[in-house]
């Protein structure tokens, strides 16, 4: 991930200096700018315009306290956050983040990353990103539920079903984003679809739960279906046991392939007659467990403490659905050296860069990030449809219209690579194409944007 352009590598430059201390954030920056050359040649307005210093600095960021009680009537303080990022395209749409990992660097880089994501899918939707440093794990339902009011009586401000769209992401599931909508709609008297990922009895979308794993799958079933393959009999890892990582086992088994491991972050189970899913299911969704549980249920297989090493099971196709940086180096290495043929990334940014570059050099099959699991909000996106209409689609339209989203992503992108010389190249085809729709926007815009 190199940046040989002069004009690029000093943008690069000056976001480091503005944002120090901020890797993630970083990182995400320098993987877009590595792929933008040849466009930036091609198109000598867009530096004229300056598209580019304006797309690395958000619109808009906010941070604010977040203060609640425990259950034991003590006062706790927690720091929320909202990236608004870019609107060129559409109103701001990204997910809320709950985990105690989550600062500036992180919200800022997955914000960033979402601009271009919401731009592949088509749908007219800008990039941001929230969330704040609360850990739901351990916590009552009570607790969970006051800081979620206290939360949402701030971030209310400054979202609405036109302006700002959140929806969930890592700790913020179907219970989360019913309380946060609950003081939504509380504190603003308004029932709109200011946040997606909602349950069905009060305006969510059918497929919304299932949405970033099966589109992760018809991803990556027509990036092998480029090269003649299928799921069909193939050995799949998955890092994680959340909802991405679940409903990717789930498509991934329908369309024929043995799912043989999944993880926590606590360790890796092997099971080489397929993962049960109902089981990890019922100790991950029902009794909020650890996936250690599943060797203690199940006969034959196993459980590792050491959720890195669940690379080093042997496999056709890993799905990384778990964290940004999970997959580093030395995991690409494991998994090339067992004939692993396909990865997509299920997370943000899971793969290290050195990882990601070696997966190219040696013909692997990768689907990054903000091509492959935009599935999630592309089906947001559907739910906004929805509810503009104050009408709800069948399982089957929305999954079909979902499927429909991830071919296109696929065809767009692979089109972009083949016309800037970098044909296979997803990573450059992805950037492209997500890059130069929100460019057009902004050059119509005028330097506002």
């Amino acid at each position: 991930m190199k940046i040989t352009d002069p004009y690029l590598s000093g943008i690069l430059e000056q976001v480091c200096e503005r944002n120090p201390c901020q890797p993630e954030f970083q990182q995400a920056v320098a993987e877009v700018l590595s792929t933008l050359s040849p466009v930036i040649h091609r198109r000598p307005e867009l530096r004229e315009m300056g598209v580019i210093e304006r797309l690395v600095e958000p619109e808009r960021i906010i941070t604010f306290r977040v203060s609640w009680t425990d259950d034991k009537n003590k006062v706790q303080v927690n720091r929320g956050f909202r990236v608004q990022f870019n609107s060129a395209i559409g109103p701001y749409k990204g997910g809320l983040r709950f985990h105690p990992s989550v600062n500036a660097s992180i919200i800022k880089f997955l914000g960033f990353e979402q601009i271009f994501k919401n731009s592949l899918t088509g749908l007219p939707i800008g990039g941001a990103k929230g969330g704040a440093d609360f850990d739901p794990k351990g916590k009552s339902e009570w607790e969970i539920m006051r800081f979620c009011q206290s939360f949402m009586t701030e971030l209310s401000r400054h979202i609405g079903a036109d302006t700002d769209i959140p929806a969930g992401d890592i700790g913020v599931g179907s219970r989360e984003v019913g309380y946060l909508y609950g003081q939504y709609h509380r504190v603003r008297n308004e029932v709109t679809g200011a946040i997606t990922g909602k349950g069905q009895s009060y305006g969510g979308s059918h497929v919304r739960p299932e949405a970033t794993g099966y589109g992760l799958c018809y991803f990556t079933e027509e990036m092998l279906g480029g090269i003649g393959e299928s799921f069909d009999g193939k050995r799949v890892v998955i890092s994680g046991a959340g909802n991405v990582a679940v409903f990717s086992h789930e498509k991934a088994t329908e369309l024929g392939a043995k799912v043989v491991a999944m993880s926590d972050s606590s360790g890796y189970i092997v099971d080489e007659d397929g993962v049960q899913l109902d089981i990890v299911r019922e100790i991950k969704e029902k009794k909020r467990g650890r996936i250690s549980e599943y060797a203690e249920r199940v006969r034959g297989s196993v459980y590792v403490p050491d959720s890195a090493g669940i690379w080093n099971v042997p496999c056709d196709i890993a799905l990384p659905c778990a964290t940004q940086n999970e997959l580093g180096l030395l995991s690409a290495k494991e998994l090339v050296k067992n004939g692993c043929m396909c990865v997509a990334e299920g997370a943000n940014m899971p793969c290290t860069p050195d990882a990601m570059d070696y997966f190219l050099e040696n013909g692997v099959l990768y689907g990054p990030a903000k091509a492959a699991n935009a599935g999630g909000v592309a089906t947001s996106a559907l739910e906004m449809a929805q509810n503009s209409m104050r009408y709800t689609w069948k399982f089957s339209k929305v999954d079909a219209r979902l499927r429909d989203i991830m071919v296109n992503i696929y065809k767009n992108a692979t089109a972009a690579a083949e016309e800037y010389g970098t044909p296979g190249n997803l990573v450059v085809g992805a950037n492209i194409a997500g890059f130069n729709k929100v460019a057009d926007a902004m050059l119509s815009h005028g330097i506002s944007y």
